[in-house]
Formats: C-alpha cells, structure tokens, sequence
C-alpha cells in the first residue's frame, strides 16, 4: 500500500470595524480598507446588496453609496444596487440567492473583487452563501445592520440558507474579509428588532464570562431605553467573546462541540414550529430559557441563578415561553433535538450550564427532563 499524506494551514485575518455613518464622504474607513486590500495591480469592482428592509428605512442609502464612489475612486462600482428580501424569507428560497449569484456573474466580480452585503444576520448567511459559492469564493464584506448580526452573525465564518425543511443545511465555512459595524443603522431597528439581538449576548456571557452577565443584569433598563453607548457596548463584547471562541477553538465545526450554540437546538426547531413568526433572537431567548431550567432540573445550576436568568430574558422584554414547544406532547420539539444532532454529524453534543458564565458539554437529554422543563417554564412565563 502507498500513501501519500498531505497537511497545509490556510490562514484567515479579518477585522471587524466599529464606526457611525459609514458612506458619509467624511468618512474614510472603507476607503482606507479597500484601497490597502490586496494587491494594487489588480483593478477592484464591488457589487452591492441591500436588504429590502433597510433600504426601505435608509431611502438615501443608494444614493450616499454611489456619492462615496464618486468622491473616492478605489473601485469600480457595479452599476446595479441589488436590493432583496430580508428576514429569513430568503433563506428559505433559493431565487434569491441565485440572483445574487447573477448579479455576480453579469457584473464581473472575480475574485479579486467584492460583494458587499448590508442588512441583518439573515440576508448575510443568504449574500455570503451566494459569494462563497461564486468562482469558489468571491470576496465579502459585511455590513450588518440589525443588533443580533453585529455581535454574532455578522462577525462569525458561516454562511447558508435553508433547504428541505431544515435550518442552514446548504452552507459554507467563509469568513468575510472584514466586518463593518456602523451603529448609526441601529436607530431605526423596531424596538423588537433593537431587543432581539440582545439574546445572542446572554447566551454568550452565560457560558463564557459572568462579569459580561452581571454588565447585562445591570443594564437592562439602559438597553431598553435605547441608549446608544450602552448597546455598542454590548455589542463590542459579545462580538469579541464570539470572535475569541472562533479563533480559539474549531472555528470550522470539525467536532461535534457547538458551544456557541447554546439554547439553539430548541430555537431553530422553534423558528419553523411558527413558521419564521417569531424573530431568530426571540426564539434563542425561549431556548435559553428552556436549557436554563433544563440545567436546574438536572442540578447544575441552583433554582435562585436559574430563576435570575429568567428576570433578565424578561426583565429585556422576552417571552420565557411559547406553546409551540409544547404542542404534540413535546414530540415535535423533540425532533428538533434529532434534528441538531443530525447537523452535528450524528454525536450529540449540547452546551448546558454548569453555573452562571460556564457553559459544559452533554452528550445527551432526558425527553421526561425535557418535557418537566417545558411544563415549568410555562408556569413561569
């Protein structure tokens, strides 16, 4: 027998930006950035694709992208500004991304070019997606714009749609060059959309970093009235606990172990339960809500943390719960689980709470524990 064995280290080096205004003509972040990219013997274009729903709350958007074009001439500017749905409805059909693919094609974007994708964490995981399987991988810059995809989706190195009734089964593993977050889109979120990404730092600081989670306990009142300073805050954090995790561990999920998935296996079965009517950072809130009491049931975690957790998900303005989880006698939730095991490979790895800011792994749940926890969180809400 002859063997030929062959091992090679790819790296990947991507910032993630924090500014306000980014297209203002004042401002040179971007500028800066793609004018130092790459090599400077190749000519740069850039397509961009907006989410329907903010280019709906930002009418100028367009204009201010081709005004900064204009002013500072570091790449050519695909003429067409593709605009699509946002909002897991493109995930869920596959024309959207293929016409980003088009659009890729028509406008000649190679792989020493762009594709700039601004909206929420939905759009990116379908604009990325699209990129990533154009000429095996064009480019992408992200420009998140909802609170959830600027401290979690937007600064990871996944991308996908869903396929065959199942979350994120069509996907690839590619990081976005870099990452810019501008808070000035923020100000228009609903208040829904302002709250739900908040869900996504919970979760990170209660397997992570417990001073994280008392900053959060501390300013729920702060987050709810919309102040600025407080949510870059807790956006810079949880981006960078997400970031340090990716580059610290198996930031292209070889394994099994999903840490930064906590309370997800629950939220994704969830978001097709209500047919994508509650947002995906509504549902993650529910899901660590359920693995919380769920942790407590087991004896991890003592009824008085459990019980703090719950004050601040509802302290923020979630629901602790929905009848969803527990329609067919809890079956269908359970499918979720199998469902999530499936996506991991087969081996069933979930993160549940040892105590607050520290997450351990399982290799399985009880279905009567499940069910007691599902009954009791529903006392609770």
């Amino acid at each position: 027998m002859q063997v030929l064995q062959q091992q090679f280290q790819v790296p990947f080096n991507y910032q993630v930006i924090f500014t306000k205004h980014l297209f203002d003509s004042s401002n040179k972040t971007l500028c800066d950035f793609i004018s130092n990219f790459g090599q400077s013997n190749f000519r740069k274009r850039i397509l961009f694709v907006i989410d329907k729903g903010v280019a709906d709350a930002h009418p100028s958007l367009t204009t201010s992208i081709i005004d900064y074009f204009e002013s500072n001439a570091i790449a050519d500017l695909a003429p067409e500004i593709l605009v699509l749905p946002g909002g897991e409805v493109c995930k869920n059909d596959p024309r959207f991304y293929e016409e980003v693919v088009r659009a890729i094609d028509e406008h000649r974007i190679d792989r020493h070019s762009f594709v700039a994708a601004i909206g929420g964490g939905a759009f990116l995981d379908m604009s990325g997606y699209a990129a990533a399987i154009s000429h095996r991988g064009v480019k992408l810059i992200r420009i998140p714009t909802t609170v959830l995809s600027q401290n979690d989706s937007g600064v990871g190195v996944k991308n996908g749609v869903n396929y065959l009734g199942k979350k994120n089964f069509l996907g690839t593993f590619a990081p976005a060059v870099a990452v810019f977050n501008d808070v000035a889109f923020l100000a228009t979120l609903e208040d829904r959309d302002w709250r739900s990404g908040i869900a996504e730092a919970i979760k990170v600081a209660l397997i992570k970093d417990l001073a994280f989670f008392e900053w959060l306990e501390a300013n729920v009142e702060a987050m709810n009235s919309r102040d600025e300073a407080a949510m870059v805050e807790q956006i810079y954090r949880c981006a960078d606990l997400h970031m340090k995790h990716i580059s610290g561990g198996d930031p292209f999920e070889l394994g099994s172990a999903r840490p930064l998935d906590f309370g997800h296996w629950a939220a994704h079965k969830l978001e097709y339960l209500t047919d994508f009517k509650i947002r995906h950072g509504e549902a993650v809130a529910i899901g660590i809500a359920l693995d919380c009491v769920y942790s407590h049931l087991i004896g991890a975690i003592s009824l008085a943390d459990c019980e703090r957790i719950l004050a601040v998900i509802k302290g923020l303005g979630f629901d602790l719960y929905h009848p969803a989880l527990a329609e067919n006698d809890c079956q269908n939730l359970h499918k979720g689980l199998q469902e999530f095991q499936e996506h991991l490979g087969g081996h069933l790895t979930i993160t549940l709470l040892k105590s607050l800011g520290n997450g351990e792994e399982v290799h399985e749940m009880d279905f009567p524990t499940i069910q007691a926890s599902v009954a009791l969180l529903a006392k609770y809400a």
